[in-house]
């Protein structure tokens, strides 16, 4: 039976009608999918695989007597959104299609229903894709996620398969690794239903090595049968160098009308030509596609070729488009980005410049020619761009590679090699990713209690987990359940319940809002979004989260370095900068104005191994070759005659200058001088960045250990670059790389978590594993201040080897970032003489050390301008008691406030009323951990203070019961401390026990008998945590320890900046006090604004200029920065204004840089609060500001001025709501309450807010109301 004959006679017909036979991909796919076997469809792109994969599904659909009630039966995921909305699209011709013959045939077909839920989706459309779910639903691995960790994850209880297109995207990445979670969730979920079997999986991918590692991926412990029919995919490939000499290109004179004729390169360079040879092919077809590999270049060159084709069309009839390429790449909004794709497609368009983005198989119609500006970073790459020429089954595709300098040329004749004999890199997925492991558990536990074992199972059923340790699981469970410190940095607290005798796991409160607030695995680089200016607040238009008038997004260092009136090019178009704000960039178009092109950081990881060892090969049989072997080997590798030439001109120089060309087998360290006469020390290899990097750390490290030089060492795709001072004796040479495999390990592994790599990749880690969570989902978080809180989590984490995301990280490092097995290997060879290193002194840099010279300078242009963390060690260090002294300050305590003092105690030891734990709604066990978890052990009678229960004190026997049930589930202990029976949290186990004696009780799990680096440091810093100043004696009384032990670990506390030692309680009779550096800022802070009453009678003249001063508008005593705006809100702490006065007047004459961002700023970071005071006529009210830490001076909304009581009606609904905890969304608050519309919700918020009951997280609703 052939694969078509399975299918109903409605599906036959119309298939044949429409192409005629199956494809052998989908003879394939259909015989295995039929039969029920999960299946690899790797076939080249235009194949038909997306039938092959669905068709089986429509046609099973169609058939059915009736679908599944309420749920999806085929879920498509797409690694890109746009990809999924071009399959839906594509689908609308088989249903319509078979529909349209099975009525032909006397039939009646059912109607399938089709969804899309991406992140672009708005509210409304997910909702409604819960009501009513489609049959068929497309979506993308994060918003599989979100779904199975909402109450959307019912409407998958009845998917029957699931289809994975380009599936080599996601499985070499966390990402995929995300997803194959998520896939085992889902069958998790489909063995709860009746029908308790697990979805079909079906992976589709052009490009793909090695299938089996991908099958295993798509299956986990599942088969996969891979169907991988031969190919028969045709390729037309020209490599072109437009000059006879890439060294020395000769001047291209300007065209006609050329826009830049007044700005050519002061040296000749080969851009010119290329851009005019790019213009030329473009011209001559009908639709074009030019890849480069970085989005500045694509801003670049499309500038370039419009400015060339309005050169050469200035004179011509007005019809001819003056904009002939727009550019593509992932900070164009995803609404240009669609327009661009749909001018293309129609042919309103005749080319497009993209990155990466247009990579994957979105289908962009008839694509007649795809041109590669420098040689793509991996042939799996080269295959994917020039596969969207020829697009459909049995065309050519067609593409012109043009390289930028001779090193790409070579670079270039090898990708194109490998991709001619369907040589790719193989892929890896990554093993055990922890970060991954501990965000899905969160997700999971939020949603079902979970059993430790089960879990276990089914995350070594997906692929990355397939070796998952038992002692890396326990290790991530003891992180979720609160293991480390989180008095000292408040996210590392407890997510999840572990019970160790029941073996569960269950989400605590808050859970699932960070699973999906917080989660997927795409790094948060803090960019900038950019606007159209009038329409970023517009309800129409939409804002950051739904798109709206987006124009982009730009890189946070260069929004930094850039001016209101700067003017600058995305998407082809210039555009004028009207505004900066906190989290976006509100522009004008500024058509025709010369613009400068804008930067984005980037982490390329480099060229693999494996492509490096080939290029190595091939550049020694190239240059061991007779001439016209070379030369007919090249010709049929599409090379022109002009590349040709380049590439073995560029090979016999090289042999020329350094009497040996880098290979495979042949690796070249050359000692040349730079411009000021010192050595500069190069390596040159093919194996690529992956390789070369972790070298390079360990060749720095002996750098600096044999000569005492700065040891950094630069290194690229091809190789590693040193600089040497001028020396008496010869420099240092091939010895420098000579390493032993052990050795070699052992100090890339020591060195690289110092580097700013582990640094930024810890940051990644933390935010996946959902220790760096979202504070506002909605709003932009700057980098800076990403990275400002992952430091601060690094410096605890440093402090216990086993911290899960810590080993997570330097495994990412060494196995996925950097290739450390491919470096083992090649040391070895280079110790048995496989691979040799030749040594050459030359007078000028080589052919091949230009290029790498190069990328050496652009690394440390700047490097000045950011002094390096290590260079700050060498600061004067000062002993702050003599230098007060000295310079004759008084004692803190001649100012301070004792109540303030008592108070600022108080609030720490949570006995303020508005800082008590709640005791109600099933709170109480969780508030009791948390006080344990924050203050240490208490007595009932001390946990009871601490808590309420709404109006009522709670008693020491409730909080006994509390208490009780948390040792019950092994997260709390009964302990005797100085004679007194006290309650601890099991996390506190080794430090009570190492640090003052404490017997512990059995029971307790091991992980946290564990002992601890610092056992009487972590007690002694709690206690200054959450005390007042107190003295030496205070703390050995109450830890029961002797003075001179607290003495010492003071001291040492005092060193490390952690404890203040002085004088600050008045009248207190003791030689010294200690207190926390932060208690002691908070208390300097309030005793400050206390000292405002005590201010002797003055004349009126006087009291009128001291006003002036300490309102901070006098002449010379405005502030400048946030910090100064932080301040003053500080000193006008609850005073009403009306709203439009306090940017228009007060503000502004305080601050002299004052901006609205900066306010933004202070509210969305939750260090100030707007309080409503009344509203007033005209679109205005009274508005007052407090710094958090004063909240609870904010008094209540019935006792305010003019405050009408208790909100009644639609506002009390919406106050109850509010009042569940956290902050919300209008469209939160809608879904809550479905029967009002939106504008009665917005209504009611505004008369909570101006009733005082709820605050913003901005002053923009203000600014627009």
């Amino acid at each position: 039976m052939s694969a078509l004959e399975r299918f109903s006679e409605a599906t036959r017909s119309w298939f044949a009608a429409s192409f005629g036979a199956p494809t052998p991909a989908q003879e394939g796919a259909w015989n295995s999918v039929a039969q029920g076997k999960n299946a690899l469809v790797v076939a080249p792109t235009g194949s038909g695989k997306t039938l092959s994969a669905f068709l089986w599904s429509i046609d099973q659909l169609m058939t059915a007597q009736r679908p599944a009630a309420g749920t999806t039966s085929v879920l498509y995921i797409s690694p890109l959104k746009a990809l999924g909305v071009d399959i839906e699209r594509n689908l609308r011709s088989p249903l319509v299609g078979i529909g349209h013959t099975a009525r032909r045939l006397g039939r009646q077909p059912r109607e399938i229903s089709v969804g899309v839920r991406t992140g672009d989706s708005t509210p409304k459309e997910r909702r409604d894709l819960v009501r009513n779910p489609p049959e068929i639903l497309i979506t993308t691995p994060e918003s599989l996620y979100l779904m199975l960790t909402s109450q959307a994850r019912s409407t998958l209880a009845g998917v029957q398969t699931v289809i994975i297109d380009e599936i080599h995207a996601l499985a070499g990445t966390k990402r995929g690794a995300h997803l194959a979670v998520s896939l085992e969730r889902l069958d998790e979920l489909l063995r709860s239903a009746p029908s308790a079997t697990a979805a079909q999986r079906i992976g589709l991918s052009a490009t793909v090595e090695p299938k089996e590692e991908v099958a295993r991926f798509l299956g986990g412990q599942a088969p996969v049968e891979v169907v991988a029919p031969p190919s028969a995919k045709k390729w037309d490939i020209t490599v072109s160098v437009p000059v006879p000499d890439m060294a020395l290109p000769a001047a291209e004179p300007a065209e006609h009308g050329d826009a830049r004729t007044d700005s050519q390169p002061l040296a000749p360079s080969i851009w010119p030509h290329v851009e005019r040879r790019v213009v030329d092919l473009i011209a001559a077809n009908r639709s074009t596609i030019v890849f480069v590999n970085s989005r500045r270049l694509a801003e670049k060159l499309t500038g370039r070729i419009n400015e060339i084709w309005a050169g050469r069309t200035e004179h011509e009839e007005p019809e001819h488009p003056q904009e002939l390429a727009k550019a593509h790449h992932g900070s164009v909004s995803k609404e240009h980005r669609k327009q661009i794709e749909e001018d293309l497609k129609s042919g309103r368009l005749r080319c497009v410049v993209a990155t990466s983005s247009l990579e994957l198989g979105i289908d962009m119609g008839a694509v007649d020619l795809v041109i590669q500006v420098e040689a793509p970073h991996a042939v799996s790459a080269g295959l994917q761009r020039l596969g969207r020429a020829g697009h459909q089954v049995g065309e050519v595709s067609v593409g012109w590679f043009f390289p930028k300098h001779r090193g790409d040329l070579l670079s270039s004749a090898v990708v194109v090699e490998r991709m001619l004999s369907g040589q790719i890199e193989a892929l890896k997925i990554p093993r055990n990713p922890l970060d991954i492991l501990a965000q899905q558990t969160i997700a999971a536990a939020a949603m079902d209690t979970l059993d430790v074992e089960s879990w276990f199972e089914a995350l070594r059923r997906s692929a990355p987990f397939a070796t998952l340790p038992r002692s890396a699981y326990e290790a991530v469970l003891d992180l979720l359940a609160g293991k480390y410190p989180s008095d000292r940095f408040a996210d590392l607290r407890p997510r999840l319940i572990w019970d160790r005798d029941a073996g569960t796991l269950t989400g605590r409160p808050g859970a699932q809002r960070l699973a999906v607030t917080s989660g997927g695995t795409i790094p948060d680089r803090g960019l900038f979004g950019v606007y159209l200016v009038g329409t970023e607040l517009e309800r129409a238009g939409g804002d950051s989260r739904t798109g709206g008038r987006r124009v982009g997004e730009l890189d946070e260092e260069m929004v930094y370095e850039s001016r209101v009136g700067d003017i600058f090019a995305l998407g082809a178009t210039s555009w004028r900068i009207e505004e900066i704000t906190f989290d976006r960039v509100l522009v004008s178009p500024a058509f025709g104005q010369p613009a400068s092109l804008p930067f984005w950081r980037g982490d390329g990881i480099g060229r693999p191994a494996e492509l490096g060892e080939a290029l190595g090969a091939f550049t020694r049989q190239l240059h061991g070759a007779a001439e016209a072997e070379a030369a007919s080997r090249l010709t049929g590798l599409g090379l022109d005659a002009w590349a040709q030439q380049n590439l073995l001109r560029y090979l016999h120089q090289m042999h020329e200058a350094a009497g040996a060309v880098p290979t495979d087998r042949t690796l070249v360290v050359e000692q040349t001088k730079d411009e000021l006469g010192d050595w500069r020390i190069m390596l040159h290899s093919p194996y690529g960045m992956q390789v070369h990097a972790p070298w390079a750390l360990a060749v720095g490290e002996r750098l600096h250990a044999r000569y005492g030089l700065d040891g950094a060492a630069f290194a690229d795709d091809n190789g590693i670059v040193l600089r040497v001072p001028l020396m008496d004796d010869d420099p240092p040479g091939a010895e420098l790389f000579i390493f032993e495999p052990e050795e070699l390990e052992e100090i890339v592994t020591r060195r690289v978590s110092a580097s700013a790599l582990f640094a930024g990749r810890f940051r990644e880690a933390a935010a996946r594993a959902l220790l760096l969570p979202r504070q506002n989902p909605g709003a932009r978080t700057p980098l800076w201040q990403q990275r400002q809180r992952s430091s601060q989590l690094l410096e605890v984490a440093h402090q216990y080897p086993d911290f899960p995301v810590i080993m997570e990280t330097m495994r990412e490092v060494l196995q996925d970032v950097y290739d450390l097995p491919a470096l083992d290997a090649l040391t070895r060879r280079i110790s048995q003489r496989k691979v040799r290193l030749v040594e050459a002194q030359t007078p000028s840099p080589s052919p091949f050390a230009q290029s790498l010279a190069f990328g050496y300078i652009a690394q440390y242009l700047y490097e000045g301008d950011s002094p390096l963390a290590e260079r700050r060690a060498a600061a004067l260090s000062l002993d702050p008691k003599l230098l007060n002294e000295l310079l004759g300050r008084v004692e803190l305590r001649e100012f301070l406030d004792a109540e303030i003092i008592a108070e600022a105690e108080r609030y720490a030891q949570r006995l303020s009323p508005e800082r008590r734990l709640p005791s109600t709604a099933g709170r109480g066990a969780e508030s009791v951990a948390d006080l344990l978890r924050l203050l240490g052990p208490l007595t009932a009678e001390e946990l009871a203070a601490r808590l309420h229960a709404d109006d009522d004190a709670v008693t020491a026997q409730t909080a006994t019961g509390f208490a009780e049930e948390l040792i019950t589930t092994q997260r709390a202990m009964q302990v005797t401390i100085q004679g007194r029976q006290r309650y601890a949290a099991v996390e506190d186990a080794a430090r009570l026990r190492d640090g003052l004696g404490v017997n512990i009780p059995p029971g307790v799990p091991q992980t946290f008998l564990d002992p601890v680096p610092d056992p009487l440091g972590d007690l002694i810093g709690r206690y200054a945590r959450t005390h007042g100043p107190f003295t030496a004696d205070q703390l050995s009384s109450a830890l029961g320890l002797p003075l001179a032990v607290v003495t010492d670990v003071l001291v040492r506390l005092i060193e490390q900046h952690q404890v203040v030692e002085g004088l600050f309680t008045p009248e207190a009779q003791v030689p010294v006090e200690y207190v926390e550096a932060g208690m002691l800022r908070r208390i300097r802070r309030r005793s400050l604004a206390a000292l405002r009453a005590a201010v002797e009678p003055v004349p009126q003249r006087a009291y009128a200029q001291l006003l002036a001063e300490w309102q901070q508008v006098a002449p010379g005593t405005r502030g400048t920065g946030i910090t100064a705006l932080a301040e003053v809100i500080a000193q006008l702490a609850g005073l009403p204004a009306p709203a439009s006065a306090w940017e228009r007047f007060i503000l502004p004459a305080r601050i002299s840089d004052y901006t609205s961002s900066m306010l933004d700023e202070l509210l969305s970071r939750g260090e100030v609060i707007a309080v409503g005071r009344g509203a007033l006529t005209g679109h205005d009210g009274w508005v007052a500001f407090y710094p958090a830490e004063d909240a609870a001076l904010i008094q209540a909304p019935e006792a305010a001025s003019g405050g009408p009581g208790t909100p009644e009606g639609l506002a009390a609904a919406v106050l109850s709501v509010l009042e569940r905890g956290g902050a919300w969304f209008p469209e939160a608050l809608a879904a809550q309450l479905p029967e009002a519309p939106a504008e009665q919700i917005t209504g009611a918020l505004w008369e909570l807010f101006w009733q005082g009951w709820v605050h913003p997280d901005t002053f923009t609703p203000l600014r627009d109301f």
